[in-house]
């Protein structure tokens, strides 16, 4: 079962490339603060890529107006996330997170078997907006879908 509005976000511990590989806990990162946590399935794959990161790229000042912090995750490695980040102008800022061994993914109940496609298990596209780590929004894309967790519906939503 995935994780419900309401609910308080697991305390994972997550990497990210800052000055080098750094472990950076959920609690570090969502209490105290709003944040909008989208996920994608994987970093350079084509909707991801196309649509997905450049949407919130594209109105991530939108989001920090309204005092909202902004954080990416992928089932990808700490290096992938940053050349990812390198190649789409990630801005200063933007939190991208590797959750390399799917460790949140599964705490959040909201993994996706791509197996199918020689991807192993990823991450649901989906987008949620927290307040002091606790959940008020969760939008969980059908597969195959992109709508509710663009950056746009998000921010109508906040």
């Amino acid at each position: 079962m995935s994780i419900q509005v309401g609910e308080r976000l697991p305390e994972v511990v997550l990497k990210r490339i800052n000055q080098g590989i750094e472990s950076v806990d959920t609690r570090a990162l969502f209490d105290g603060r709003k944040a909008v946590l989208f996920a994608v399935p994987g970093a350079f794959t084509p909707t991801c890529s196309e649509k997905h990161l450049p949407g919130f790229v594209q109105h991530f000042e939108d989001f920090r107006a309204k005092g909202i912090e902004v954080a990416c995750l992928a089932v990808n490695d700490p290096f992938v996330m940053q050349a990812w980040a390198q190649s789409q102008h990630v801005p200063d800022g933007m939190i991208m997170l590797s959750d390399g061994n799917g460790d949140l993914t599964r705490a959040l109940g909201l993994e996706l078997d791509a197996s199918a496609y020689g991807m192993g298990t990823r991450a649901k596209r989906f987008a949620l907006y927290a307040d002091d780590g606790v959940v008020q929004q969760l939008h969980v894309e059908e597969p195959g879908e992109y709508r509710v967790s663009s950056a746009e519906y998000m921010l109508e939503q906040v």
